[in-house]
């Protein structure tokens, strides 16, 4: 079984027992976005951690070895993205991509923020002028400056 099978397998249980992801992330001992990150296919979980989603979710040993297996990172969606909210997030990199890399030269220096040794959240927060919810996405990198050799 290929990771977009058992991601298929793994949403099909999701929907089928009502869960949440905070619900599915709370049997792990990591975050719900790495969690989250992991069932749809991008990141590679110990053979336990497998188990424990398997026997939540009532998934077979396929889907189990599926996400053992080190994945092709980054082949999950055509570019630029359709999806409404994919778009939205490539639109601000497009629009605040320079910035952001401007910004992190001069605070911090050259070189880039690692997407390896990094940490994502995404919260919700209440507008304070009454208005809809907002949310808020915190990425967490780890810098790495470039080398002089």
């Amino acid at each position: 079984m290929n990771r977009k099978e058992a991601t298929q397998k793994i949403m099909d249980a999701k929907i089928a027992k009502g869960l949440t992801w905070e619900e599915i992330s709370k049997v792990s001992e990591n975050s719900e976005t790495w969690v989250v990150t992991a069932l749809l296919g991008q990141a590679t979980m110990t053979r336990p951690e497998a188990e424990k989603m398997a026997k939540l979710l009532e998934l077979d040993e396929e889907v189990v070895q599926a996400l053992t297996v080190i994945p092709h990172r980054g082949e999950v969606m055509q570019m630029p993205p359709t999806d409404p909210i994919l778009y939205r997030l490539y639109e601000m990199l497009l629009v605040y991509g320079p910035t952001i890399k401007e910004l992190i030269q001069e605070k911090v220096g050259e070189g880039i923020m690692s997407a390896i040794n990094f940490e994502l959240d995404v919260d919700k927060i209440e507008d304070p002028n009454g208005g809809d919810p907002r949310v808020v996405l915190t990425l967490n990198g780890k810098f790495l400056p470039y080398r002089r050799w």
